[in-house]
């Protein structure tokens, strides 16, 4: 920063019009450059530290002095001032801009956020939806099951046969056996392949699931209900060769979850969904802008959880040959997610204003 310039005390009516304006500048510049100079230190300090390293004087002075610099701005530009001083008090006002309104985390910051408090408050301020996702994955196993029970014709109209791959109410005892416990000699590559293909496909019906909430919540539901329906007669057809407990643990070690996540990514649709059928005293738009930040964070919530669904599924399910592990392993995820969404983020007195609208939205 330059130093303050002298200046005599009036120009010189004979001096040319440029040498006035220069004397001017000074002298405009000279009562106000203290100020500007404090104000420049302030900013200084918040730039390499952070607006938390300002104590309160302090960030009551920034404010002031950034004020004051904005209408030395506002008036260096009507009297024309020159260049110089106008491009120094433009960067001075642009810096203590950023310092006083911008966001002062960085990505990295807002990420740990996120995950820290934003997902796990979005999870518990989104009982209902939560519930819708869950029940109508349980209805739907539950009715696969009985009608499988009923008739076994059923599993044809619930199981696409690419994902049936031969597991059908036809095939032998042994072979069922053979596809829960014989994939352990699959190479990396061929792994690694399987787990692309399965959080790509696994990404798609969330999304979709996700999307389509806004249209009062029942296309999620639907096709939630429908995965249920496929899980229920799948887990039927090897109840009644003997092998409940078997597949049980195959489907644990990825299943809790991967069936976890197209629930969440259900509630998401139904936050929006909700939003659209019972706005409650505010606007359809405003109640889907204030549920659709929640919806936000249940969905990349979901997104985390398929990806760690494709790598368990691609990698340990088929190199993990205990059903005790398995089961270990897939349970013991499923509790560590609910530990993580229930324990984290609590701050006292922000997620109930939240619940009302009042509070303001964090990340």
């Amino acid at each position: 920063m330059t130093a303050s310039v002298s200046a005599p005390a009036t120009p010189n009516p004979a001096a040319p019009a440029s040498s006035v304006d220069q004397i001017r500048s000074a002298r405009f510049r000279a009562e106000r450059e203290a100020g500007w100079q404090r104000l420049d230190a302030l900013i200084g300090k918040a730039e390499s530290n952070g607006t938390r390293a300002l104590g309160y004087d302090e960030a009551l002075e920034l404010a002031s002095l950034y004020r004051q610099a904005m209408n030395a701005l506002s008036v260096a530009r009507a009297i024309s001032m020159d260049k110089a001083l106008l491009t120094y008090l433009d960067a001075l006002c642009a810096r203590a801009y950023l310092v006083v309104y911008a966001p002062q985390e960085s990505l990295r910051g807002l990420f740990i956020r996120l995950i820290t408090h934003g997902i796990p408050q979005a999870a518990r301020r989104s009982g209902a939806p939560l519930l819708i996702g869950f029940v109508a994955l349980l209805l739907g196993m539950l009715l696969g099951a009985v009608l499988y029970a009923q008739d076994h014709s059923w599993f044809y109209t619930f199981v696409p046969g690419g994902l049936a791959d031969g597991r059908t109410p036809d095939a032998s005892t042994q072979y069922l056996r053979s596809t829960l416990f014989d994939g352990g000699q699959e190479s990396g590559d061929g792994l690694g392949s399987f787990a692309t293909f399965l959080f790509s496909h696994n990404t798609q019906v969330a999304i979709l699931t996700f999307a389509l909430g806004v249209f009062v919540t029942m296309p999620s539901f639907v096709l939630t209900f429908y995965n249920g329906l496929v899980l229920g007669a799948f887990w039927k057809m090897f109840a009644e060769k003997g092998l409940a407990y078997e597949l049980t643990g195959w489907l644990s070690i990825h299943g809790v979850t991967e069936m976890a996540a197209i629930c969440i990514a259900c509630a998401g649709g139904a936050q929006l969904g909700l939003a659209v059928l019972l706005p409650g005293d505010e606007t359809r738009r405003a109640a889907l802008q204030r549920r659709g930040r929640d919806a936000v964070k249940l969905m990349i919530l979901a997104g985390l959880m398929l990806v760690c669904a494709a790598i368990l599924e691609g990698f340990f399910r088929q190199t993990v040959q205990s059903t005790e592990a398995r089961l270990a392993i897939g349970w013991g995820i499923g509790a560590a997610w609910i530990a993580w969404l229930t324990l984290s983020g609590h701050e006292p007195g922000h997620e109930s204003a939240r619940e009302t609208g009042t509070g303001g939205a964090r990340a």
